[in-house]
């Protein structure tokens, strides 16, 4: 698969090589409302998968729909934030959310040029399931992907419409409703995990295997931190996904439209293996809480 005409290097745009700090820049998987470098290829993408990726990716498209909406007259007094978000993430998980996090939305979690009226981001992480995604790069792992972002979709999409019946502003943001906002970075801030190598968030719970979705809204809530679970640690020895701290999209993005989403570099994380993830943040915090005492020293010395 190849461009007649090769479009600006995704890495490029992606700010590779670039001392300073630059606002995020859409690429790849865009809204469909405005062109970008590498539009041809995300139209490709749909085509080359199979009728049950395409059917489940439709359904998605079709509930958010219902992102945004009508805010009630009668707003809810909020004098604790913390129950209210204890409040919201108790409901968020029992609609099928399996991690839950909130964070302020902040510059770089926006793309360039791009706004939101709503300072508050509450991050869901729903799990795909692991024996499917056993089948990556193959399409019934790019099926389970679709799925999965249907499903949290669905939490988001129900969880601004709560809101927004408490009388607060709220809309969701999955998968296919646009790009004005990136969910990692919110997602990081928010604690839910931190950046690995291949470019995706770990969990502890999941490693990198579950897809995110974000309600931004104005509902006064308690905000999380980010939290470190020593994912730097195993990253900079281990070369199961990648052996370069960045993902070279040139090379990756074609082979991804071709195998259905790919994912491979996601499910060979040693992270993402069930029930790994607490045992690995564990050991790699303790070892580095015992190296310090001997760093200590020998920088004194």
């Amino acid at each position: 698969m190849a461009y007649r005409k090769p479009p600006r290097s995704g890495n490029e745009i992606n700010g590779l090589d670039v001392p300073t700090r630059q606002p995020a820049q859409q690429v790849f998987h865009g809204s469909g409302s405005e062109k970008l470098d590498w539009s041809a290829m995300d139209r490709v993408f749909p085509m080359l998968n199979n009728w049950r990726c395409v059917w489940q990716a439709v359904r998605n498209r079709w509930q958010l729909r219902r992102a945004d909406g009508p805010v009630a007259v009668a707003r809810l007094a909020v004098d604790d934030p913390a129950s209210m978000a204890a409040d919201i993430k108790a409901r968020t998980k029992r609609w099928g959310a399996g991690i839950v996090g909130i964070a302020p939305v902040t510059e770089d979690a926006l793309y360039a040029g791009k706004q939101t009226p709503h300072p508050t981001a509450i991050c869901i992480g729903a799990p795909m399931k692991r024996e499917e995604m056993a089948y990556a790069p193959q399409a019934r792992a790019g099926t389970e992907v679709m799925r999965s972002y249907w499903q949290v979709g669905r939490i988001a999409v129900t969880l601004a419409a709560h809101i927004r019946s408490l009388g607060w502003p709220a809309a969701a943001y999955a998968s296919g409703s646009g790009n004005d906002v990136l969910h990692i970075p919110l997602a990081i801030n928010a604690g839910l995990g931190q950046l690995g190598k291949h470019g995706s968030i770990i969990s502890t719970e999941y490693g990198s295997n579950f897809r995110i979705s974000v309600v931004l809204t104005d509902l006064p809530l308690a905000l999380d931190a980010p939290v470190d679970i020593a994912v730097d640690d195993l990253c900079l020895r281990c070369q199961r996904c990648v052996d370069k701290w960045y993902v070279d999209f040139d090379k990756c993005t074609p082979y991804f439209s071709k195998t259905y989403g790919c994912a491979i570099c996601i499910e060979v994380c040693p992270w993402s293996e069930p029930g790994r993830g607490p045992i690995i943040a564990q050991k790699l915090l303790a070892k580095r809480a015992n190296q310090r005492p001997t760093a200590k020293l020998d920088a004194e010395a």
